[in-house]
């Protein structure tokens, strides 16, 4: 085992951080071998064999060429529930963590009924249902592929949510219910922001899932915040995902949309990264 860890750090040196390089050595010998951290520690003198060793070089090449480790074994934890996702999918952050617990923190109706406005892999959906057993839960998307990769993800975790393919940008094509929660977690990035990312997030995550453009930055939160406005019960909630640098903005397009009880949050880095509001 130290003659594999040994190979995995010279490597990715000087293409991670000697701390993501710690992560990726702890889950590849979890997916490979099927070890827990405290086997890891306990293995450290076994010897590897040559399948398995296969398996580790293939693995670390993959991760050369920056591919994010969950695409690399197909899946992620979130919230406690083990999620499929592939390149279809954007892989969940943890700040998407942060805004599901304050959902459910601010849950107090029963049977409450949510709606999630771009699902991706079905991470925020899947997760409040399964904290809030009673909830009725729906979750729309645009693309096919992600919709499938989030009905599986229900299916294997055993979760009620009701996924349906549809363009928010053109809701008023349609027929809704109301809900009592509305969330989204839309494209935010700007295109000028793509410099400052890493070749794991561009090279491999769906563009159309992370990127506007710089000239409407804010299309997709104007159309749910106008949506919401429609079929946002009395008192419903909004919750949302955002840009950092679009905290002041977001907070000043709820207050022009006449919601309410407006509160924007820090993430745990000290960004500005979720905004809720209630419709009066």
């Amino acid at each position: 085992m130290q003659a594999t860890i040994q190979y995995i750090k010279k490597e990715l040196d000087g293409l991670y951080p000697e701390t993501e390089i710690r992560g990726f050595i702890r889950i590849l010998f979890e997916e490979i071998c099927g070890w827990s951290y405290t086997e890891q520690v306990l293995n450290l003198n076994r010897i590897i064999d040559e399948n398995r060793t296969r398996e580790f070089r293939n693995a670390v090449l993959r991760l050369k060429n920056h591919e994010p480790i969950q695409y690399i074994f197909g899946e992620t934890e979130f919230m406690g529930l083990k999620l499929k996702v592939n390149p279809s999918v954007l892989i969940p952050r943890p700040e998407t963590e942060e805004l599901v617990r304050w959902i459910i923190d601010s849950v107090s109706k029963k049977s409450p009924r949510i709606l999630d406005v771009g699902t991706g892999s079905g991470c925020i959906p899947l997760a409040l249902k399964s904290y809030i057993n009673d909830a009725v839960v729906t979750a729309i998307d645009i693309s096919e592929i992600a919709l499938e990769t989030a009905n599986y993800n229900g299916i294997k975790n055993g979760l009620d949510v009701n996924f349906i393919r549809y363009d928010i940008l053109e809701w008023e094509q349609g027929h809704w219910e109301t809900f009592d929660i509305i969330v989204s977690n839309p494209p935010y990035v700007r295109d000028m922001e793509k410099k400052q990312m890493d070749k794991n997030v561009l090279e491999w995550e769906p563009d159309n899932a992370l990127f506007v453009s710089d000239e409407d930055p804010l299309i997709f939160y104007r159309k749910i915040v106008e949506f919401a406005k429609k079929y946002l019960d009395n008192n419903g909630l909004l919750f949302f995902e955002i840009n950092e640098h679009f905290g002041k903005q977001m907070y000043e397009l709820m207050v022009l949309k006449d919601f309410t009880n407006i509160e924007l949050r820090k993430d745990i880095n000290g960004k500005d990264r979720m905004i809720c509001g209630q419709k009066r």
